[in-house]
């Protein structure tokens, strides 16, 4: 009888609280830009018999959005993985030109650059869309220009965020590995080598 192998070396890679924070944050942007598209896509919002209570769960998940990451703060860990994304060091400009000549080989630590971008474009946008968002709900907070121009802006902003939300999630689909790390906290150590040879 033949003894089963080991099984594959894991390396931790993200804490619960992180896994928390990202599964709520996911949840309350997927809210956000489903209720977008049927209140201003015309075809989805013959669909929706009851405008106004969308219009709240859109106003009320776009005003939650920063909670779980606020919340989140406790943990030392979340810190620590906000301080490595929130840092652009000569491994990321590598990894940026690796990108530009097509090139297979691509150093990066524990976030590549394209995942501190990423973050950095989300957290940016949230910020923007939860001030656009505020004028457009609180109509009496600023004058009809500025109630013009934020919505404007919340709305071209949405439509950038609902695509860089569709190739973080394209990007994620083609990559089991890091869903599992994500799912489980944990990834295979080959992936990790091979995926962020710099952690």
């Amino acid at each position: 009888m033949t003894t089963p192998p080991p099984p594959e070396p894991r390396v931790p890679r993200f804490s619960p609280a992180v896994r928390r924070v990202h599964r709520a944050t996911a949840a309350l942007m997927l809210s956000c830009l489903v209720t977008a598209a049927f209140l201003y896509y015309p075809p989805l919002s013959q669909l929706v018999g009851r405008r106004r209570l969308v219009v709240l769960v859109h106003e009320w998940s776009g005003l939650l959005l920063p909670v779980p990451l606020l919340l989140g703060l406790v943990s030392r860990a979340l810190r620590a993985d906000l301080t490595r994304l929130n840092r652009f060091t000569a491994v990321d400009r590598a990894w940026l030109r690796a990108v530009r000549q097509r090139s297979y080989r691509r150093p990066a630590g524990k976030f590549n650059a394209g995942q501190k971008l990423y973050a950095a474009f989300t957290a940016g946008a949230v910020l923007v869309m939860l001030g656009t968002g505020l004028l457009m709900w609180f109509t009496h907070l600023a004058p009809l220009i500025w109630r013009t121009g934020a919505t404007f802006v919340h709305d071209w902003l949405a439509v950038a965020v609902a695509v860089a939300v569709t190739g973080h999630v394209w990007l994620a689909v083609k990559d089991p590995e890091a869903r599992r790390g994500m799912r489980t906290g944990s990834v295979d150590r080959a992936w990790a080598t091979r995926e962020h040879p710099d952690w």
